[in-house]
C-alpha cells in the first residue's frame, strides 16, 4: 500500500467561513434597512411592531449573530496549526456566548413586541406601548444585553488580532468588522439614516474579509491523503 497527496482543492473551511461572514453582512445591513423606526410611544410606533419588516429586519439580526461566530470558527480552522489557531478560537467561543446572550434580547424584539403591538392597535391603547419599555429596561435584560454585545466586541477584537498576526489574510480585514461591531452598542442611539450607514459598513467591512478567506482558501489549499 503507498500512500501519496491528491491534488490541491481550495480549504473548504476557509471559504464556508468567507460564505458565513459575507451572508452576515447582508443581514446585518437588511437589520437596519428593513426595520421600521418610528416614535415608539404612540399606536403608530406600536402598529410598526406587527409588520413584516419588523420580524424580517430582526430575524436578520439572529441569523447574522449565528454567522459571525461561524465565520471565526472557520478562520480558527483556516489558521490550525499557527499560533494564531488559540487567539481564533477564543474569538469563537467568546462570539458564541456573546451572540447567545444578545440574540436572547432580539427574540423578545420580534415576538413580545409583536404581541403587545397588536394588543395596542386592536384597543388603540397607546400606552400599552409601556410595557415595552418595562421589559426592554428591565435590569437583567439590559445585563444580560449589555454582557452579549461585550463579548460580540472583544470577540470581533480577538478575531481582528488572529487575521492581523496570520501572514496569509491581509493584516488591515479584520479591523474595520471589529471596530464596527465593538460599536453595536451605540449605533442603536442614533437616527435611522445613521444606523442604515452603520448596516452598511458592517456589510462592506464582512465582504473584505470574506474575499480575504475566499482568496486565502486557494494560497492554503487542503490536501488530502489517498490510499492506493
Amino acid at each position: 500500500m503507498s500512500t501519496s497527496l491528491s491534488p490541491a482543492a481550495p480549504d473548504p473551511r476557509a471559504r464556508m467561513g468567507a460564505v458565513a461572514f459575507a451572508l452576515a453582512g447582508i443581514l446585518f445591513l437588511l437589520y437596519e434597512a428593513a426595520a421600521p423606526r418610528r416614535d415608539q410611544t404612540t399606536l403608530e410606533g406600536a402598529e410598526s411592531w406587527t409588520t413584516a419588516g419588523w420580524a424580517v429586519a430582526h430575524l436578520a439580526a439572529i441569523v447574522g449573530l449565528i454567522l459571525i461566530p461561524l465565520g471565526y470558527g472557520a478562520l480558527r480552522g483556516c489558521l490550525e496549526g499557527t499560533r494564531n489557531e488559540q487567539t481564533a478560537f477564543l474569538a469563537t467561543t467568546v462570539g458564541y456566548i456573546g451572540s447567545a446572550l444578545t440574540i436572547s434580547y432580539y427574540g423578545a424584539e420580534v415576538y413580545g413586541l409583536k404581541a403587545i403591538g397588536e394588543r395596542a392597535v386592536e384597543g388603540g391603547d397607546a400606552a400599552l406601548t409601556d410595557v415595552a419599555d418595562a421589559f426592554r429596561f428591565d435590569p437583567t435584560a439590559v445585563t444580560v444585553f449589555t454582557i452579549g454585545l461585550a463579548g460580540i466586541a472583544v470577540a470581533a477584537v480577538l478575531a481582528a488580532v488572529a487575521v492581523w498576526r496570520s501572514g496569509t489574510l491581509h493584516r488591515w480585514s479584520g479591523v474595520p468588522l471589529a471596530v464596527l461591531l465593538a460599536t453595536m452598542l451605540p449605533q442603536y442611539f442614533l437616527p435611522q439614516a445613521g444606523r442604515i450607514a452603520w448596516g452598511a459598513l458592517v456589510a462592506v467591512a464582512a465582504l473584505w474579509l470574506a474575499a480575504e478567506l475566499w482568496k486565502a482558501s486557494a494560497k492554503s489549499p487542503a490536501r488530502e491523503l489517498v490510499h492506493a
